[in-house]
């Protein structure tokens, strides 16, 4: 069997069931993957091959005497730094903390464990995972495998590259103004953003009701798996609500169904490649008999900004203060802009004041979702990023600048109304030869209807076996 690597998780677990592939061959051929091209992408931070090949020789057993069959027995996962893992480092990206190390598994992580992932790779992100690039003084320039110009985006960059170039099946991320979703457009990927509290966090941010930890991968169904395992009440997160059903995303029939289509989510400068793959997507859907209706959002680009920036002014920036006190020096320069910008925004308005913008949104998007049972829209204005760019001094996109570069993207919004569930899948592809990417925003918590969209859209537009070509990459076999 050639390819290996770019095996989906559902299809390798029944593999494994029938033993036709032992999880030490799949093990092997993504370890061999990595050691070939990560040269080229720089999408990890560190291996654990030593650890993750004796799990792999139990798990081959488990399976041939046919007991302790787990849900994820034998999958290699890659999992995003931040997601401690006990005794290893947890720097987060920054110089001053590279020694730091973990004094527990997180909660994602200990699930994946439990479940029976393999835990074989560990992927890059920005500092803090505060940008939507994905490079660091600590571990350099993650790449686009795309194309090694671009970047695979931020802040879980380094999950969508190991996902893009065939490092794992599945992978760890979060999301916090769209770190999940923007990394998995930029490479052809699929990422969920849960609704709030149906995955557990760390504390004190997993009060943060912005943010989110989730999965990643090459498929819908492999992305719901993942999210099954991660999913559910957690004694360690007060936040977090009792588990849902179990997704099994239903490719089945779309007729009928009325879905929203919202280009611009208000006044966002879409690129023309990205409209265009979007609008392919709803005539698909379309055709497969839903009722696609355009709508429209009296959002703007500055208000939602402002909103972000007022609620990051009060928890993330601060948060981040704290964890580099002392070290400023040895930041990222986007890492001090964020801090400063969300500063700003914490002197200019009050914390109710940015409570009543939230609020507002939220009920906007629940007034314009009325009569549609999900929300297509576009997750990022523009198509590409470079993959060491900084955009210290903002971002220019179809004639308009916008002063930072979060507003070029279309994820926050999102982040704002968090209790909607929001999966990210592939569009087409921009002019500049990367992938781009579509949001498929729910109800509050209902995560399966995003769920069988998203397997509707991947029926009627095919993209599992679409994979970089990136020949720029010297050594880089695609």
């Amino acid at each position: 069997m050639t390819g290996l690597h770019y095996l989906d998780a559902t299809t390798a677990l029944g593999l494994f069931r029938r033993r036709e592939l032992s999880p030490v061959e799949l093990l092997e051929a993504t370890i061999g993957r990595i050691e070939e091209v990560n040269g080229g992408i720089n999408a990890l931070t560190e291996t654990l091959f030593e650890e993750a090949l004796p799990a792999a020789r139990k798990a081959a057993n488990q399976y041939a005497r046919g007991r302790d069959i787990s849900p994820l027995l034998g999958l290699p996962v890659a999992a995003k730094e931040k997601h401690g893992i006990q005794g290893r480092t947890l720097s987060q990206g920054l110089v001053a903390r590279k020694d730091s190390v973990a004094a527990a598994d997180h909660p994602v992580i200990a699930r994946i464990r439990r479940a029976g992932g393999i835990i074989h790779a560990r992927t890059t992100t920005p500092e803090l995972s505060c940008a939507t690039v994905t490079h660091s003084p600590l571990w350099g320039v993650t790449r686009n495998p795309w194309n090694p110009k671009f970047s695979p985006g931020g802040s879980s960059g380094g999950s969508g590259a190991a996902l893009a170039a065939g490092f794992a099946p599945l992978a760890t991320a979060s999301d916090i103004a769209g770190s999940t979703r923007l990394p998995a457009s930029f490479t052809g990927t699929v990422g969920y953003k849960a609704p709030y509290g149906r995955i557990p966090g760390l504390a004190p941010l997993s009060a943060d009701h912005y943010r989110g930890d989730g999965p990643m991968a090459r498929t819908v169904a492999d992305t719901a798996l993942l999210a099954n395992i991660m999913s559910g009440r957690h004694p360690g997160d007060h936040t977090t609500v009792a588990d849902g059903s179990w997704i099994t995303p239903d490719p089945g029939s779309v007729a009928g169904l009325r879905i929203a289509l919202c280009i611009r989510l208000g006044n966002y400068p879409v690129a023309p490649d990205i409209e265009i793959n979007t609008r392919r997507v709803a005539e698909a859907l379309k055709a497969a008999g839903a009722v696609v209706e355009e709508i429209t959002l009296p959002w703007t680009v500055e208000e939602i900004s402002q909103t972000m920036f007022t609620h990051f002014g009060y928890l993330l920036g601060p948060a981040m203060e704290d964890e580099t006190a002392g070290s400023e020096a040895q930041l990222a320069t986007y890492t001090r802009r964020f801090m400063a910008d969300a500063r700003a925004a914490a002197r200019a308005n009050r914390y109710i004041d940015g409570l009543r913008a939230e609020t507002l949104l939220q009920a906007q998007l629940a007034e314009a979702m009325t009569g549609f049972s999900a929300l297509l829209c576009p997750a990022s204005a523009i198509p590409a990023l470079e993959a060491d760019g900084d955009y210290l001094d903002g971002i220019d996109a179809r004639g308009q600048h916008f002063s930072h570069y979060w507003q070029a993207h279309m994820t926050a919004p999102f982040n704002i109304a968090n209790r909607c569930p929001v999966l990210a899948v592939p569009s087409g592809m921009a002019d500049c030869g990367i992938p781009t990417g579509l949001q498929i925003v729910g109800h509050p918590f209902e995560d399966a209807t995003v769920f069988h969209i998203g397997a509707a859209v991947e029926s009627v537009l095919p993209w599992a076996d679409r994979h970089p070509m990136a020949p720029e990459l010297a050594g880089l076999p695609m």
